[in-house]
């Protein structure tokens, strides 16, 4: 996997979220923002989840999962981006690019299939509960979450092969803020025609293999839900999978906008970037948090036993 052919350019430029050294200042300010909460909230979840032992459930195994990749993938575009934004010259190497490449499809691939899995976690637990821990064993947990980084790895290194060999001559300017194959291909000199069809037969093989689970169990749930004949009963059903499907419309949504529409360097591939890759890290501890019962309660219970234990 030698980079023979990468001899002409060794380096590409990035151009960033924007020119104006004041707006720079602005999204340097929001971005740190944004990445200090994404890292204090993800770590609040996980060692939450681990000190509690209420929580010691395979929905809250996968949340955890869910937090420590929203970490992982937050660390591989953000801190690189508030650099660049403090920089007068964004650049990056050919290697550290198709690196960024590589880490952001395994992470983003793992949460993919973590987000299905967690799907069919809502799903035994509303449509079967009295079967639920035969269904979602620890056993089970264990394996899905091996089998996920697995299987996103595998992705990830077919994804990084179909640039590798690539020949870039002339053109090195990536209009994003980040290395994305989408925005990488159009900088090639070589035929891209095949590697296209790849990633899009890769991006659709892996979205449907992951969202199709997701909507089979969204469909059972909510014929489950509607069959309930109390209104308490269905609003107590629907409140346990609601921070799910919205974690679920963030990042599949932005995801499938960025990949699968063409790429223009304008700025809805901008924020379709920022959203998944940014945003919703940010945001998934918080829906998690606000609308779970189980979550405020685990708060509780532990700020209590820190402040038994000062006085």
């Amino acid at each position: 996997m030698a980079l023979r052919n990468h001899s002409t350019i060794t380096e590409f430029i990035l151009t960033g979220l924007s020119d104006d050294p004041h707006i720079q200042a602005l999204l340097f300010v929001l971005f740190l923002v944004i990445y200090l909460l994404t890292v204090m909230g993800n770590l609040t979840m996980l060692l939450l989840i681990r000190a509690d032992s209420h929580l010691h459930t395979p929905m809250y195994f996968f949340l955890s999962n869910l937090s420590f990749l929203d970490l992982c993938f937050s660390s591989v575009t953000v801190p690189k981006l508030l650099k660049d934004l403090l920089s007068e010259k964004k650049m990056i190497s050919v290697e550290g690019c198709l690196t960024q490449v590589f880490f952001v499809f395994i992470t983003a691939g793992t949460e993919a299939f973590l987000l299905s899995m967690m799907a069919y976690d809502r799903y035994a637990a509303i449509c079967h509960p009295l079967l639920y821990g035969q269904l979602m064993s620890t056993q089970l947990c264990v394996k899905l979450i091996l089998a996920s980084w697995g299987l996103a790895s595998l992705n990830s290194v077919v994804i990084v092969l179909l640039a590798v060999n690539l020949d870039f001559c002339e053109a090195q300017t990536i209009h994003h803020y980040t290395c994305e194959l989408p925005s990488l291909f159009p900088l090639s000199c070589s035929d891209i025609s095949i590697n296209i069809d790849i990633l899009i037969c890769s991006i659709l093989l892996h979205g449907l293999g992951t969202f199709l689970p997701v909507f089979f169990s969204y469909a059972r749930i909510v014929s489950t839900i509607l069959s309930i004949s109390s209104t308490t009963g269905r609003s107590k059903a629907f409140s346990t999978c609601s921070s799910h499907l919205i974690a679920v419309i963030l990042f599949f949504g932005s995801g499938l906008i960025r990949y699968l529409m063409p790429t223009s360097g304008s700025s809805l591939d901008l924020l379709s970037s920022l959203q998944y890759s940014a945003v919703t890290p940010m945001l998934n501890p918080l829906i998690y948090s606000l609308k779970n019962m189980e979550v405020k309660a685990a708060v509780k219970r532990t700020l209590g036993k820190y402040l038994q234990y000062f006085k």
